[in-house]
């Protein structure tokens, strides 16, 4: 029986990791019998537990406190989503240092501190980002490529991975750092992310909204869908430490598209109307961020250890609307 620990499971990734864990309904072949998501605050909507218990706890993951109150319960597999994004952590050095990087660290710690005591030895999932890797890069990298942050979120993912692999080879863990791509279409509102209008150009003129391009359309970059990135963080928990062998962080393999092709893959899917609401409006700040990060990865660590990515673009908007677009009467 495995009872699994979710830190940001308010968030669009936490929620849909819980959904998928309680559909799955094992990892590896072991039941998930209990479920304790954790967040800032508990969300308007939990999920429907069936057979697996869960529970929702609420705190600061800056505080070292609240981090040994999670880990006391000895969950098996500790999922770590939380953290604040790109832009945010850019404008706030402060908030951004403590809650990507200290909240990390006494979330390790903590759990150091349990296997001093009594051997506990849980598989640790951290989400990483592409933001770790910083030009000048080449059009593709590949897994060997040093990594290089050019931002402040980039720089506390970093030093994240690093702790990951510092404590599993000390063996006070077993970790698992995942790169994710930048996750595309992400439904609700506009969030703080720079890479957010990825998203915005496709959500809302899907929706009948105008949305604002900041970049030149020729922009690259990796992406993978909601349905994709939950898949990932579900795998990871089930992928065996042997293979990791030295490796303990790895890029997710993603969907090299640029700008362009993004807005001709909502052509198809949505016609000449839905283009015509993305207003371009250079954006200096968002291109000078954006202007760091990566176009294209060879995956193939990632790929060997079973981790799937979306097809293409169109798959992406596709996976989109059957999963988060709202649905019309006819639909339904």
């Amino acid at each position: 029986m495995v009872h699994c620990l979710i830190i940001g499971a308010a968030g669009m990734l936490g929620a849909g990791l819980a959904k998928r864990l309680i559909e799955d309904g094992a990892i590896a072949g072991k039941a998930v019998s209990r479920l304790t998501l954790f967040d800032i605050a508990v969300p308007s909507t939990l999920p429907e537990g069936g057979k697996v218990v869960v529970e929702f706890e609420t705190g600061d993951i800056s505080s070292p406190e609240t981090a040994e109150r999670l880990v006391a319960t000895r969950p098996d597999v500790i999922f770590h989503l939380a953290a604040i994004v790109s832009g945010e952590a850019e404008r706030d050095f402060d908030k951004g240092y403590r809650i990507n990087l200290d909240g990390t660290r006494h979330l390790f710690d903590a759990v150091r501190k349990g296997h001093e005591k009594d051997g506990y030895y849980p598989r640790v999932v951290f989400t990483s980002s592409l933001a770790v890797f910083g030009s000048p890069l080449p059009d593709v990298i590949d897994d060997d490529y040093i990594i290089t942050p050019r931002s402040s979120y980039g720089t506390q993912k970093a030093i994240g991975e690093l702790l990951l692999a510092d404590y599993s080879r000390r063996g006070f863990f077993d970790g698992i750092g995942i790169r994710l791509p930048t996750i595309c279409i992400r439904p609700g509102k506009p969030n703080a992310a720079a890479s957010g209008f990825f998203s915005n150009i496709l959500r809302e003129p899907l929706a009948g909204l105008p949305a604002t391009l900041p970049v030149e359309p020729s922009v690259r970059h990796w992406f993978a869908s909601p349905r994709a990135a939950i898949g990932f963080i579900a795998h990871a928990a089930a992928v065996d430490a042997a293979l990791l062998k030295e490796r303990r962080n790895m890029t997710m393999p993603g969907v090299s598209a640029t700008v362009a092709d993004e807005i001709e893959a909502l052509r198809a899917i949505a016609g000449d109307d839905a283009v015509k609401l993305i207003r371009h409006e250079i954006d200096p700040a968002i291109v000078a961020i954006i202007s760091t990060w990566p176009k294209a990865f060879e995956a193939s660590q990632a790929e060997k250890l079973g981790f799937k990515a979306d097809q293409s673009f169109q798959a992406i908007i596709q996976a989109y609307l059957e999963d988060y677009a709202p649905k019309t009467e006819k639909q339904a």
